[in-house]
């Protein structure tokens, strides 16, 4: 479908409703002040199918650094639902010494319930920051797990142009995920989070 056709909940304000009736639900950002982290404890509910989490231009306090995210069953009081991933990169170095794109089993949890990384590496320099979404699919189904996938795109500390792909499930058929949390494998970052609902 044309991006025409949801753009302006897609790129717009909140509470825009489309055809395809996606609808900007809320928007967190740190641009003025680093924060520990990006919670959405609210809004994330049996109202749609789909949420999207769309990132903008995260970048963390200190260089070489991890994005990371979990999700919770109890609105945020524990993040910590065991998940099964997979995990792709790119990468291309801005010297032009290097290029590659190869599965990440390090990166990748079975069964794990540590925040699992959407970037790896992130520098901290104002050219060093990332971009990307995050789907989760049916959080509220007390059927089935709940399946996500991500595309991030960022800017290594070590100066390479790195496409990350990461995929998987929580492994919960039976609790409703209310919330989701984003931050860095240690310290601070700006940015802004967006989040939005899709039927």
């Amino acid at each position: 479908m044309p991006l025409g056709a949801h753009k302006a909940a897609m790129m717009g304000t909140a509470g825009v409703s489309t055809a395809e009736s996606a609808v900007l639900l809320a928007s967190n950002s740190s641009d003025t002040t680093d924060l520990a982290s990006i919670s959405f404890t609210s809004g994330i509910d049996s109202t749609y199918s789909k949420y999207v989490f769309r990132f903008y231009n995260i970048n963390p306090a200190t260089d070489d650094e991890d994005f990371t995210f979990q999700v919770s069953i109890d609105g945020g009081s524990n993040y910590n639902i065991a998940t099964t991933t997979t995990v792709f990169r790119a990468t291309h170095s801005e010297a032009d010494d290097s290029a590659e794109a190869t599965y990440q089993a390090a990166k990748d949890q079975a069964q794990g319930t540590a925040f699992q990384k959407l970037f790896t590496t992130l520098g901290s320099g104002a050219d060093e920051s990332l971009a990307g979404e995050l789907i989760l699919y049916n959080p509220s189904s007390t059927t089935y797990v709940k399946h996500f996938m991500a595309r991030t795109i960022g800017y290594e500390a070590a100066n390479a142009a790195t496409d990350f792909y990461v995929a998987g499930y929580f492994n919960d058929a039976d609790d409703d995920i209310n919330a989701i949390q984003f931050k860095m494998s240690s310290g601070n970052f700006d940015g802004t989070i967006k989040m939005w609902g899709v039927k």
